[in-house]
């Protein structure tokens, strides 16, 4: 590929173009044509590639926030589920404690009965409130990975983005002859 274009080059040194010149010659500008047409499609592939990188990226992130959205809901409905079980057993615990007082013969409006009632109360009370602020505290700390998770998405975008618009930049000076040219209203020739 190198000779013809060095036949080109020393035709002119010989005293003029043979056939063998201008053939190579004309050679050298197809091949030329040939390889700025492939550099071009490059950059076109380059410029896709990245862009389709980080539409994937953003995709990526949106299923992703989407899974943790369905396990956000899925844990509200656990977190209840777990404070009515909670509730359940502390109010069986309470009725058993009633019927055994009842079978030692206190009545339950003793102060013995009323106190063990209230201390039961707020046992109660305060394992439904450790329940729920356990649930909330996951719920803060999901809500906190699916924002991470969406900026990652939207960072992955832009990053494709800016990738795209780096190597059109990089590319447009053999694209567009003059691109790089600072004189204001020169004419090419």
């Amino acid at each position: 590929m190198c000779i013809p274009a060095a036949f080109a080059a020393l035709g002119p040194l010989f005293g003029g173009t043979t056939a063998a010149g201008a053939a190579a010659g004309a050679a050298t500008a197809g091949a030329a044509t040939v390889g700025s047409s492939l550099a071009t499609l490059g950059t076109v592939v380059s410029i896709g590639g990245a862009l389709a990188q980080g539409i994937a990226g953003m995709q990526a992130s949106k299923a992703s926030a989407a899974a943790i959205r369905q396990q956000q809901q899925t844990e509200v409905q656990l977190n209840a589920t777990e404070d009515q079980r909670r509730r359940a057993q502390m109010n069986s615990q309470i009725s058993q404690q009633r019927a055994e007082l009842a079978a030692r013969g206190i009545t339950l409006d003793s102060v013995t009965a009323v106190m063990l009632g209230q201390t039961a109360a707020k046992e109660l009370s305060f394992e439904s409130q450790a329940t729920r602020a356990g649930g909330q505290a996951r719920q803060q700390e999901l809500s906190a990975q699916e924002r991470a998770v969406r900026a990652e998405g939207t960072q992955s975008l832009l990053k494709g983005g800016f990738s795209a618009a780096g190597t059109l930049l990089k590319a447009a000076p053999d694209i567009w002859p003059g691109f790089m040219d600072k004189r204001v209203g020169r004419q090419l020739a």
